[in-house]
């Protein structure tokens, strides 16, 4: 199996072929479950999305969600990150005003991760790779 993780809009892509090509919503889970394993949907879902698709709903966009409005936008987070990456999300959370939970769940949704005390991208961009890649050569 790949390290490929598929967004809801893939799979619910995937799922309009299955839709036309009448799969029902078992044989559309156990597709998927073969396919992308636990990143597959669950039959439920399947079946709600199925169920969606067959009043001509196939928008996969995903929806504005009623709710309490952000509190702070990511580039205020991402700013006082650039300012000090090794604030802690508790410090993070009093200078927004903000939850430690919220700081949390953003900085997972920027995709940054805490490294030797400081907050850094998830991923690798394509120079850090290869500049590990030399570094790990002249150090053979």
């Amino acid at each position: 199996m790949s390290n490929f993780v598929p967004k809801k809009e893939h799979l619910q892509e995937v799922l309009i072929h299955y839709f036309i090509l009448k799969k029902s919503a078992a044989e559309s889970y156990h597709i998927l479950r073969e396919a992308y394993g636990e990143h597959a949907p669950s039959q439920d879902t399947c079946e709600r999305w199925l169920k969606r698709f067959k009043s001509d709903a196939f928008d996969v966009k995903g929806k504005e969600h009623p709710g309490q409005p952000k509190k702070f936008e990511d580039q205020q987070l991402q700013a006082l990150l650039d300012e000090d990456a090794c604030e802690t999300q508790k410090q993070l959370a009093e200078r927004l005003n903000v939850a430690q939970q919220t700081i949390s769940d953003r900085l997972q949704a920027m995709g940054k991760i805490l490294k030797e005390g400081k907050w850094v991208p998830h991923q690798l961009n394509e120079r850090q790779m290869e500049n590990g890649k030399v570094i790990s050569k002249m150090l053979l």
